[in-house]
Order: structure tokens, then C-alpha cells, then sequence
């Protein structure tokens, strides 16, 4: 059986305010509701310039935090950049309502933006201070926010989908209308987990979202080189489950194609695969050589870069001034600059925080001096 494809939504707004106000956001998307009205041709002016914003202040932030990586020494550790990859955080966004949950791997920076988490605390994550969004405990691989429905950030390679569906098992349960969206690599797809998760969320029709970032190298070695099956969502025939292939460097695409899926979710249709086809400007981790691939393709890929396109969209149909652009982008640098103030100021965590948050009993009787 063929992986199913669809078409025909139309975009809608949405009865309720964005909740994410600590980005200091100007514009607010065109969510789609609970019924899920078709997604328009043409997207409004409004959603055009909140991808801008959204997607210049994952691109700084991961900018910023890359130079007090590499320069200064202040953020250590592992470090994955979602630089490249905007388009697919963006497109998500307008797709879904504040109350639905993400879950993804360890390049997590970008959509625990995206999703609400506050500039400051994912910066003083990066510095391991008090203060960051899993104080200071979890670093960039471990991003997490209960508040904002972010759910990590895992740096084990492929548990999160399987998390994933236990969280969308939770929501239908519970009798929500709402969707979780389990993001992972194309590296994470030769897991078992996979395919276990995908047999039982099929079987109990759940409420996911699957969506396979598909920057083509996971940590350096091409699918080409590491499976049989080229086109990721065919992995999904397996299970008659419906999957799609989208352009990852559109946030047009992304909306779109994450809409019919989530649509699909919320009406109790089950799960959906999609393969989000996109390009890291970055190696896999800041340590990463990239002696895999040449400097003539991540150039060519970078003439596809989903920012430039979606600033050419804006001036081409007039629905900014280029000093309106140049106000929005000063707007993210101070958010970005005030992110680091934060995270130099704040306090290092307390040595009384070391066993804390590792079990939910307080008084685990296992636990000895």
C-alpha cells in the first residue's frame, strides 16, 4: 500500500491570544483551530512577518550561543544547532495550538523557542545556570518546559518517540482534543523503537504526529549509506499508516503538510508520518569536522535558506518596509543579547540540587549517605 497523501487545507484564526508572550512577539499566527479549516493559498501578512521573527530569533540565538561556545569558553559540552532547520519550527507553529505538546531529540533549541520556552532560560540552560529551563541540570540536549508544553529534548538516540506516543496516549485518555508532535532525526529511524511505537499507535489510533527531520546526514553518514529505503515516510507502509514528504526549507510546506496531519490527529484519525526534508547549515554537533559533504552543497542550500525566502515574500508583497524588517531584527538581537545578560548574572545551581528531580519520592529508600 502506497503512503497516503493529501491536500486541500485553508488556513483560519484563532479565537484565543499566543501564548508566548515572554518572545515579545509583534505579530501573532494564524493558528489553526480545533475544526480545522482548510489552509489557504495565500498566507496572511500577519503570518508571514511572525515567521520572520520567530525563525531571525532561533537563527541568533543559536548564532549568539555558538560564539560563547567556541570564543569564550562559557557554554560547554554537547551543542546542536538548528541552524537551517527553522522553516520546520515555524510551519509547526501556525499548524498547532498552544495546548498541543512537542517532544524531539537533542537539537532542541529551535522548537523549545518556538514553543514558548523563554529566551533567558534556554540560555542560562546553555550555561548550566539556576535559572535555565531544567536548572541548569540538563544542558542543550535536555531542554524542557511542562509550562510551555515542551516536553525535551533527549539526547538518547530515538526514545523520545516512543515517549512521544506515551504522552499522546496520556491526551486520549484524558479526552483532549489535543495532538503531540514527536520530532526525530533520520538517523533516530533505524531504531527499534520505531517500529514498536508505530505498530501501537496505529493500533490505538493515537493522537500523534510523527515528523522525521530529514537533514540528510544524521551524525555524518548519509541515508543513502545506512538504509535500503531511501524515502523515510515509506516506513510507514508497514503499519498502513498515512505519511507524507514535505519541503522542510518552506514553512509554507511545513504548515500545510503538519496541518492535514494534525487535523487527521484530532479527529481521532490515528497517527501520521512525515518526512520533513531540510538541511543543517551546521555540522551535526560544534565539534563536527563535516568532512562528509562539500562546501559547494551546504552553499546550495543556503540559496534555499527558508529566511531569505520568507523576507523576499515580505518586501515583494509590501507587507513590511525594510525599516520595519531592520526594527524587528534589532528587536531580536536585544532579546538575544538580554538572554546572555541573564545567564552571566544568574547563580550556579546549589549542591543541595545534585539528587533533586531524579526521583519523584523524595524519600526513595534505595538513596544512602
Amino acid at each position: 500500500m502506497g503512503a497516503a497523501k493529501e491536500t486541500g487545507n485553508r488556513e483560519s484564526k484563532p479565537d484565543y491570544p499566543l501564548k508566548i508572550t515572554a518572545l515579545k512577539f509583534l505579530f501573532s499566527p494564524y493558528f489553526c483551530d480545533s475544526k480545522f479549516k482548510p489552509v489557504a493559498a495565500k498566507f496572511s501578512k500577519e503570518t508571514y512577518l511572525y515567521w520572520y521573527e520567530l525563525m531571525q530569533l532561533i537563527r541568533q540565538f543559536e548564532l549568539m550561543a555558538e560564539e560563547k561556545y567556541k570564543m569564550e569558553g562559557k557554554i560547554r559540552g554537547f551543542f546542536h544547532a538548528y541552524i537551517g532547520q527553522e522553516a520546520i519550527a515555524a510551519g509547526c507553529m501556525t499548524a498547532t495550538r498552544p495546548e498541543d505538546l512537542y517532544i524531539t531529540a537533542y537539537r532542541d533549541h529551535g522548537l523549545a523557542i518556538a514553543k514558548g520556552v523563554s529566551v533567558n532560560s534556554c540560555m542560562a540552560e546553555l550555561y548550566g545556570k539556576a535559572t535555565g529551563c531544567a536548572k541548569g541540570k540538563g544542558g542543550s540536549m535536555h531542554f524542557f518546559s511542562k509550562e510551555a508544553n515542551f516536553y525535551g529534548g533527549h539526547g538518547i538516540v530515538g526514545a523520545q518517540i516512543g515517549t512521544g506516543a506515551g504522552l499522546a496516549f496520556a491526551e486520549k485518555y484524558r479526552g483532549s482534543d489535543n495532538v503531540v508532535l514527536t520530532y526525530f532525526g533520520d538517523g533516530a529511524a533505524r531504531q527499534g523503537i520505531l517500529h514498536e511505537t508505530f505498530n501501537l499507535a496505529m493500533l490505538w489510533k493515537l493522537p500523534v504526529v510523527f515528523i522525521c527531520e530529514n537533514n540528510n546526514y544524521a551524525m555524518g553518514t548519509s541515508v543513502e549509506r545506512t538504509s535500503n529505503v531511501i524515502d523515510i515516510y515509506k516506513l510507514a507502509d508497514a503499519y498502513e499508516m498515512p505519511a507524507d514528504t514535505i519541503d522542510g526549507m518552506s514553512p509554507e510546506a511545513v504548515h500545510e503538510g503538519v496541518g492535514r496531519a494534525v487535523k487527521r490527529a484530532r479527529e481521532k484519525g490515528g497517527p501520521t508520518l512525515l518526512e520533513i526534508k531540510t538541511y543543517r547549515y551546521k555540522g551535526h554537533s560544534i565539534s563536527d569536522p563535516q568532512k562528509y559533504r562539500t562546501k559547494e552543497e551546504v552553499d546550495e542550500y543556503k540559496g534555499k535558506d527558508p529566511i531569505q525566502q520568507v523576507l523576499k515574500t515580505i518586501l515583494d508583497n509590501k507587507y513590511a518596509t525594510q525599516e520595519e524588517i531592520d526594527a524587528i531584527n534589532k528587536r531580536v538581537d536585544a532579546i538575544v543579547e538580554e538572554s546572555v545578560k541573564f545567564a552571566e548574572e544568574s547563580p550556579w545551581p546549589d549542591d543541595s540540587e545534585v539528587l533533586k528531580d531524579v526521583y519523584v519520592d523524595q524519600n526513595y529508600p534505595f538513596i544512602v549517605d
